[in-house]
């Protein structure tokens, strides 16, 4: 029996959305790891009837959104109901604009939180923001329940969203910025949960039981 129909019998209720991106094996295992089934989909329908739904990403927002049209996925990513988390670039995709890799205008994204991807101000300092860094500020939200100020992520990026109503966590390198971003039923995450040892592993373990 193969994972699709799995999914569609209810034995996985997990799915990371095949944005045509790289690191996605990355995301697979950080969730198998953590002891739950999950399914790499670009299948409508499976991720229609996931429980939980994991937006990874990697690259350019550019790249990502034209793989996200060519694959039919905007309309049924922005009207899903259960909870969705976004990884890195997969969080700036939530937004509804991005600079990065655009020419004449930014590039639309997914509308699904209302704030907008621009590049980071490192005030000098080199990019991308690459390492680990901490949280300057965590604002309640179940997905970062035992996370505190000062906790360690790990960070790859040159955009950000900038600090507004929708930041749930932010970090500070040059300037502040929003680490996470929530509305509603989507939240994302600048850092890499996958990649951010066991407080990324306790992210993501939050979300999968929400």
């Amino acid at each position: 029996m193969n994972k699709s129909k799995n999914l569609l019998e209810g034995e996985i209720k997990n799915v990371i959305v095949d944005t045509g991106c790289a690191n996605l094996s990355s995301v697979q295992f950080a969730v198998e790891r953590l002891g739950f089934k999950v399914v790499v989909t670009d299948d409508i329908d499976l991720i229609k009837s996931a429980d939980k739904v994991i937006l990874p990403g990697v690259g350019s927002a550019r790249h990502a959104m034209e793989n996200i049209r060519a694959k039919d996925l905007v309309e049924t990513l922005q009207q899903l109901t259960q909870p969705v988390l976004g990884f890195c670039l997969g969080m700036q995709l939530m937004a509804r604009s991005s600079v990065e890799g655009a020419t004449n205008q930014p590039i639309e994204c997914l509308g699904l939180i209302p704030t907008d991807i621009i590049p980071l101000d490192a005030n000098n300092l080199r990019l991308p923001h690459m390492g680990w860094n901490t949280l300057t500020k965590v604002i309640d939200h179940p997905v970062f329940e035992g996370i505190n100020i000062g906790d360690y992520f790990y960070f790859v990026h040159s955009f950000a969203a900038p600090v507004s109503e929708y930041t749930v966590a932010s970090c500070q390198y040059g300037n502040e910025f929003s680490a996470a971003i929530a509305k509603d039923n989507f939240i994302g995450c600048q850092f890499h949960p996958e990649r951010s040892s066991e407080l990324g592993s306790k992210i993501i373990k939050n979300f999968l039981n929400l």
